[in-house]
């Protein structure tokens, strides 16, 4: 957190800050950005002094840009840390009273029952035995505040950190007011806060901050400001300038000035009404038919309904073909063995993927060696020494720069996308579905505890990193992205349903619970697709319905009639405007919801999207309970997703390197690779899956059902070995991959 600071404050002495570079698109900052730390002092001082200044100038916004959003990120997860430990302490310490008073409530009785006891005497004994060194608080809540207050040194080391950085908000904003009085405090190092102090920004910490104790109140102040700024951080009340995620709520969203004319173009485009009345007529149309046909399933024992809940039958395993396991084994004895640098040059030669990845056609095989070297740096656990030590004729410098030149994300997306259209060429492919349904998942890499976006994961007990995928049901990862494996993860998982481009008629994705939200149900309907949950909390499964619309008294335990029309009426058209905000590229889907997720819940486009949620999420429900080869398939593209996560662990079983992982270009660049070389591995299988069924098939041997092919899956790392020195044999492909090296000697 000090070095981020430090170094927000020397680009900020560099006046860095005062250069937004409006003119220039914030994208096109960035890869100017990107060229700049990829050159070479020498090459930079040759550029002419335009391109020299232009390139360095993006380089220091964009650099302030990120260390600000890092140092930010950092603050929130030290103050959620500092919340998590307090609150572990105030449990333990309830946990601990509760028996001291339990036994002290059991001689109370006693002396209550003894009838020989006087009434004076009576109170002087229940008097003694009541403790004066507990604490009592009328809640959890309160009992934390106070402890914050209590432990408020690290509390004060991160607000001083947080008080270097340039913090704006609407006029009259209370937290902003709290903090020039917090800056004043510390400017003339008082020890007491000044009476008379608004705390209107923290209502449930106002006793403390307005008790007699000066002191006291000022440590209070102090915890209170910290978690107000967080929240009012995450929904945009307040903002920084200088900042990418944390910007103004206007400045991520298409700007008033324009959203009449995008407005219409969105409306054309996803068929969406211009007002909100006739969508809900349709909405609760649809409602009424599936709680009708839920309260049949419930009449036919299919579903048990109690108090509890909604409780499901477990599915019946699908009848699979007797030949499935007979058939795959054929086929994968026929595909035979391959070593990873085969299989590797075997698929370029078909897609030139290295094309993509190098930006430019290559002119000799050492560009073409440099970039697979550095793929395999990236997307396994190897570094640049290793991997040089893996193919002798690189260099480890060279090995270092090919890794560096992957941190372009659009040439890694590029890449990707020419596998992914290589692979969905077989036909073999159509056995496995049509391309409209996806699943998204996170899988955790082992990272550094030092790293200051790895978090514990809960499921492995290791520090760790995610990377996010979505594998559609043809197989094949069509999107990938570096997440914290803590974070909710709808708006990670709505973000890459709108940007691949494998899937052009993507209509439903598949998440498990932590990847939805009612916002984020709300959004993916709004963005043309739907959102389909695993939900495993019972809670999660009561029916949320507007009141006035019937209910059979078999559905009346789980249902709750809580959703309010005239919020969704009232917040339609901003809420229109957020998601063609996302659909355009304005902002992203994860930065969408978070700051109008949860820490909104005042705000009217959040009551609005959680409103129109919680009727798709009812609308779900009904079919999922009711319809047996729904659930059945939304259970059976998340096992493709679980299959996928399979492959990449094989492919990179170590941890990430504390040095590569401390920026998102470098984690960018992890994921990538990891889900390109995952995908080579797919498309070089379904290659040779067709291959050995066209054989059979000239041979005259029966054709194999569609039934049986649905269940051989291309993501198997058996038969391919993906260790020890690598021999890339470019000399059989040299006229494809190197076109323009004429008649040079290819040597590996």
């Amino acid at each position: 957190m000090r070095q981020e600071v430090g170094r927000i404050n020397y680009l900020k002495a560099l006046d860095v800050h005062e250069h937004r570079l409006n003119a220039v698109q914030l994208e096109r900052q960035r890869h100017l950005a990107r060229q700049m730390r990829r050159r070479r002092p020498a090459r930079f001082r040759a550029l002419r002094e335009a391109r020299r200044v232009l390139e360095m100038g993006c380089f220091l916004r964009v650099s302030l840009l990120q260390s600000t959003d890092t140092a930010l990120a950092m603050a929130d997860q030290l103050t959620q840390t500092l919340l998590a430990r307090v609150m572990a302490q105030v449990r333990e310490a309830q946990s601990r009273d509760s028996g001291e008073f339990c036994d002290i409530l059991f001689e109370i009785r006693q002396l209550v029952r003894d009838e020989t006891i006087p009434d004076s005497a009576l109170r002087q004994q229940v008097d003694r035995l009541i403790p004066f060194n507990n604490e009592l608080f009328p809640s959890r809540a309160a009992a934390v505040r106070w402890k914050l207050t209590q432990q408020v040194r690290p509390v004060r080391r991160l607000l001083r950190s947080l008080l270097h950085m340039t913090f704006e908000a609407e006029k009259g904003s209370p937290v902003l007011a709290a903090l020039k009085v917090l800056r004043k405090c510390y400017d003339e190092r008082l020890r007491q806060l000044p009476d008379r102090v608004d705390s209107s920004f923290a209502p449930r910490w106002s006793e403390i901050i307005d008790g007699l104790d000066r002191q006291w109140a000022l440590r209070g102040f102090e915890a209170a400001l910290l978690f107000a700024l967080r929240k009012a951080l995450r929904n945009g009340t307040v903002w920084v300038p200088h900042s990418l995620s944390y910007r103004r709520r206007n400045e991520i969203l298409i700007a008033e000035s324009h959203w009449p004319a995008v407005r219409k173009q969105f409306i054309d485009k996803t068929a969406l009404p211009t007002s909100a009345a006739s969508y809900i007529d349709k909405l609760t149309a649809h409602l009424s038919a599936g709680l009708a046909a839920l309260d049949e399933a419930v009449r036919a024992d299919e579903i048990s309904i109690d108090k509890d809940g909604v409780h499901l039958k477990a599915i019946k395993a699908e009848d699979r073909p007797d030949k499935v396991e007979q058939t795959a084994r054929e086929i994968f004895r026929a595909v035979g063995t391959v070593q990873l640098p085969e299989l590797i040059v075997a698929i370029d030669n078909e897609t030139r993927f290295s094309w993509s990845l190098l930006g430019r056609e290559p002119t000799h095989e050492r560009d073409v060696l440099a970039v697979y070297a550095g793929l395999l740096a990236q997307g396994t656990e190897q570094d640049a020494l290793g991997v040089s030590l893996m193919i002798p004729s690189l260099t480890e410098e060279a090995v270092g720069n090919a890794m560096r030149l992957l941190e372009d994300e659009a040439n890694l997306r590029e890449a990707n996308e020419r596998v992914l259209a290589f692979q969905q060429r077989h036909a073999v492919v159509k056995h496995w579905g049509q391309g409209s349904i996806a699943s998204s998942d996170a899988m955790s890499l082992d990272a550094s505890r030092h790293l200051w976006n790895a978090r514990v994961d809960p499921k492995r007990r290791r520090y760790a990193i995610g990377v996010y995928t979505h594998v559609l049901d043809q197989w094949g990862i069509v999107y990938d992205q570096p997440v914290v494996v803590t974070q909710r993860e709808a708006g990670v998982a709505i973000e890459g349903a709108i940007r691949q481009k494998a899937a052009a008629n993507l209509e439903r994705l598949a998440v498990d619970t932590r990847g939805y939200t009612d916002f984020g149900m709300a959004m993916a309907r709004l963005l043309g697709f739907d959102l389909c949950p695993r939900l495993k909390n019972l809670r999660d499964r009561r029916l949320h319905i507007p009141k006035g619309i019937a209910v059979p008294d078999s559905l009346k335990s789980v249902v709750d009639p809580d959703v309010s029309l005239r919020q969704l009426e009232r917040g339609w058209d901003e809420l229109l405007r957020v998601a063609a905000s996302i659909d355009d590229g304005s902002t992203s889907a994860v930065l969408a919801l978070e700051r109008f997720g949860s820490a909104s819940r005042a705000d009217p486009v959040y009551k609005a999207g959680r409103a129109l949620g919680q009727l798709l999420r009812s609308l779900y429900l009904c079919d999922y309970f009711t319809n047996t080869d729904f659930r059945r398939e939304v259970l059976r593209i998340l096992d493709h997703g679980e299959s996928v996560h399979r492959l990449q662990r094989v492919i990179y079983f170590g941890g990430i390197a504390p040095a590569r992982a401390r920026r998102r270009e470098e984690l960018v660049a992890i994921s990538g690779s990891l889900t390109l070389l995952c995908n080579l591995v797919m498309a070089w299988m379904t290659r040779h899956m067709q291959m050995v069924l066209d054989n059979w098939r000239k041979l005259g041997r029966p054709s194999i059902s569609g039934d049986v092919l649905r269940h051989v899956a291309p993501a198997r790392s058996r038969g391919i070995n993906f260790r020890g020195t690598m021999d890339f044999p470019l000399g059989v492909y040299r006229e494809r991959l190197i076109p323009g090296a004429g008649e040079q000697q290819i040597h590996h």
